[in-house]
């Protein structure tokens, strides 16, 4: 970049020499260059930040305030369904917990007799 400098000044300083351009032109166009020159640097160096950042497993703000409304707009809408939901599945639950008790009682006796042999 200082080399890309340096012969930029140097074509310049020879067309205000010869005649070819005023000073204002010159400022005009250095200030040009060097504009693009720092949105392309800037431009370059958000890239790379971005790699890194998503290397190491971060997410921008944005990205993330996104999916917080998300996911609060679906437990907002869950909400509603796990109250009905757990109405109906109470019932079945208590059938199940019935069976279920019983096939424990079953097979811990077979073992406590095992252990007492």
């Amino acid at each position: 970049m200082a080399n890309d400098l340096l012969s930029t000044l140097r074509t310049y300083l020879s067309k205000v020499s010869e005649g070819e351009k005023s000073p204002a032109e010159i400022a005009a166009a250095l200030n040009i260059w060097v504009r693009e020159s720092g949105e392309a640097l800037k431009s370059k160096i958000e890239e790379e930040v971005e790699s890194s950042v998503s290397k190491m497993g971060f997410v921008k703000r944005e990205e993330f305030d996104d999916l917080k409304r998300k996911f609060d707009d679906l437990s907002k809408n869950e909400a509603p369904r796990k109250s009905a939901a757990k109405k109906a599945p109470a019932k079945k639950s208590t059938a199940k917990k019935s069976s279920a008790k019983k096939a424990p009682a079953k097979k811990s006796a077979p073992s406590k007799a095992k252990k007492g042999s």
